[in-house]
């Protein structure tokens, strides 16, 4: 609709009214071609034949477990010297050996969630987070049945846990099936259902907000962010399309009091699918893994590259004899594609990697040097104590008690080779080689992104530098190359190794 503008000259106005048919309405002017779009925005006339479809396919999963009593008495501080200490102190102590009121006895604590059924042999799909720590778990249908659940697997990265109960003979399960995520678009109508109190199904409408989102609950956010109200109970519970398929699993809000203010976040269901069926298969998830350090790729990185405009991800480091290694990849290549699938940038290869089988032989797209090159790899299999969120480069800076070396100062930093003084300084392990930090300017840009003392330069736009002279010819041949900023492979004292853009303008 498009508001009537008051100061619009008559003549103009005129002239609109003779060249299109406006329907005046409450003071808005609505143009015919406008009309079926703002109709369209109300939403659906309905959704109650869609939500009856499903509605039982809702459950209610509740849960208790036995948690310890709590014997923390805390003692008051009082003077030093005080003549109360003492007897504070052992009366105080002795509440402590027997408990606040001298019962031992462990306490049963519950607590409510959703889900929903997607094989009526009995499978149910909630989050990790609403069964955490359970000793018992039920599911409550829509209809007043209750059944007990047991566990078989959870994945805590993605906060899915699948759960298996028996049907009864006479009372068999309604199941719902997932969509495609991938089909959502921005403005896309949903529903929201859960079963938080265990009375019957409630239901919300809105639309998807956005996609894609990264909440930093893990290292492989990708939710549905939608304003269709989740309410405290809802997680695990399904988001659905109004086709009746499930989208999503709605997982968390942002709310300052926990009720619903219109910012919710769900599960894709093309990511939580591919949980589901792992689960279902081996009872627990087996992510793919290739062993790099990654880091993003700015503005400068890109133009250091010659990449045109920021994509990928840039291997900082490679784990030895994993994957990565094995198939050739090197620091410094940034990957493009990783099985037919393009990088967009460094938050989306985990997921790809992680969404991929493990064993399963892949073809590779790096940037190396400003050109593309295919390499092939063997997928790996990610345990739990990897971590494929990239190593950052914090080093506190030692006490200088020796000497000084011969030093050169350049792009806001004072450079020498590593002597025999500054490898035990800054405790550099032997394989470290390049040119050491030895002082930042605070002001400069150096500092800003985030050098520091003791740090190696092991590169300059992938060519090695072994002393200052190096970088000064580099950073000279850069600028005659027309480049804005200079690329800089730098290591820690263990070795560990990140890339940062400096400019040399």
């Amino acid at each position: 609709m498009l508001p009537f503008a008051k100061h619009r000259p008559i003549a103009t106005r005129r002239r609109l009214h003779n060249l299109v048919s406006c329907l005046l309405v409450a003071g808005t002017i609505v143009l015919p071609s406008v009309v079926s779009h703002a109709a369209a925005t109300k939403g659906p006339d309905t959704v109650a034949d869609t939500a009856a479809a499903v509605m039982d396919s809702v459950v209610n999963i509740s849960t208790s477990q036995t948690v310890a009593p709590s014997r923390s008495v805390p003692t008051p501080q009082l003077p030093p010297g005080s003549p109360f200490e003492e007897f504070f102190e052992e009366f105080f102590k002795r509440r402590q050996q027997q408990g606040d009121d001298g019962d031992d006895t462990p306490r049963r604590v519950s607590s409510l969630g959703s889900g929903f059924v997607i094989d009526a042999g009995g499978l149910i799909v909630t989050n990790n987070h609403v069964i955490a720590d359970a000793d018992e778990i039920y599911a409550n249908f829509n209809d007043g049945s209750k059944l007990k659940a047991e566990l078989v697997g959870r994945d805590t990265k993605i906060d899915i846990a699948l759960l298996k109960v028996t049907p009864l003979p006479e009372r068999p399960l309604k199941a719902v099936k997932f969509g495609d995520s991938d089909t959502l678009r921005v403005g896309d109508w949903v529903m929201a259902i859960g079963n938080p109190f265990g009375l019957g199904g409630t239901l919300t409408v809105g639309v998807i907000s956005a996609r894609n989102r990264d909440i930093n609950s893990g290292p492989y956010d990708n939710f549905l962010q939608t304003d269709a109200a989740i309410n405290r109970g809802n997680s695990g519970g399904p988001l659905f399309g109004m086709d009746g398929d499930v989208i999503g699993i709605n997982t968390a809000i942002i709310s300052p009091s926990g009720g619903s203010i219109g910012i919710g976040f769900a599960v894709p269901s093309n990511t939580a699918l591919a949980v589901v069926n792992q689960l279902r298969q081996f009872g627990e998830m087996r992510r793919g893994w290739i062993g790099v350090r990654i880091q993003s790729v700015t503005d400068e990185i890109a133009e250091s590259l010659s990449l045109g405009k920021p994509r990928g991800a840039l291997v900082g480091g490679l784990t030895d004899d994993g994957p990565a290694a094995k198939g050739g990849i090197k620091p410094g290549d940034v990957i493009v594609k990783f099985d037919g699938k393009d990088v967009k940038d460094m938050r989306s290869l985990p997921i790809i990697v992680a969404d991929t089988p493990v064993d399963k032989d892949v073809d590779v797209v790096v940037v190396r040097k400003g050109k593309e090159e295919s390499l092939r790899l063997k997928v790996g299999k990610l345990e739990e104590s990897d971590k494929p969120e990239p190593a950052a480069l914090t080093k506190k800076e030692p006490a200088d008690t020796t000497p000084k070396a011969p030093t050169t100062r350049l792009l806001g930093l004072e450079l020498s080779e590593i002597t025999t003084e500054l490898r035990g300084k800054f405790k550099l392990k032997d394989d470290v080689k390049g040119v050491v930090v030895t002082s930042v300017e605070g002001s400069s840009q150096a500092a800003t992104k985030g050098l520091k003392p003791g740090l190696v330069i092991v590169e300059v736009n992938q060519e090695a530098v072994s002393k200052p002279a190096d970088i000064e010819k580099r950073v000279e041949a850069l600028k005659k190359e027309g480049r804005r900023s200079a690329l800089l492979m730098v290591s820690d004292a263990d070795g560990q190794v990140q890339f940062t853009a400096i400019p040399i303008e």
